[in-house]
């Protein structure tokens, strides 16, 4: 009797970790970045905090995302659009590749309110709280005569 072992495929293969072209194409408008940001990859960091040192002498420590309270009290998740602005940031940073609407849900999760996107960056662009939700719940936002509004889609 054989048994087969498959690992899961990699959800974003041969990705290199730059910044997704539609993305990169739409920094600098923020409804345009909104539009594309579900369904493009992100990377959150991941960083070791270093826990109680056991008596043993070995050092405990844990992983965690990130996350940034601002002067008015809230948090943030943070997210870079590439391995490079994220280094810029923190060379130290492990970088979890995401999609934009699974750190949205992320950001929800942690109870936080926005996404900081490329802090420390010219491409820097704050998610807030109302467009997070939306993200997190599939909607898109689509151009209308109006402007801009979120739809739920119908597929």
């Amino acid at each position: 009797m054989t048994h087969e072992r498959s690992l899961a495929a990699p959800q974003f293969p041969g990705d290199d970790g730059t910044v997704a072209p539609e993305l990169a194409a739409a920094f600098g408008d923020d409804v345009r970045v909104l539009q594309v940001l579900s369904d493009v990859r992100l990377f959150v960091p991941i960083i070791a905090l270093l826990g109680e040192t056991p008596a043993d002498g070995d050092k405990d420590a844990d992983m965690a995302a990130v996350l940034m309270t601002g002067a008015d009290g809230r948090t943030a998740l943070m997210a870079f659009s590439s391995v490079a602005t994220m280094a810029a940031w923190d060379p130290q940073a492990r970088p979890v590749p995401i999609l934009g609407r699974d750190a949205a849900r992320a950001t929800l999760d942690e109870g936080a309110a926005a996404i900081l996107l490329d802090l420390a960056s010219p491409t820097f662009t704050v998610v807030e709280t109302d467009d997070v939700a939306h993200l997190a719940v599939g909607h898109r936002l689509v151009d209308s005569a109006a402007g801009a509004a979120w739809v739920v889609p119908t597929d």
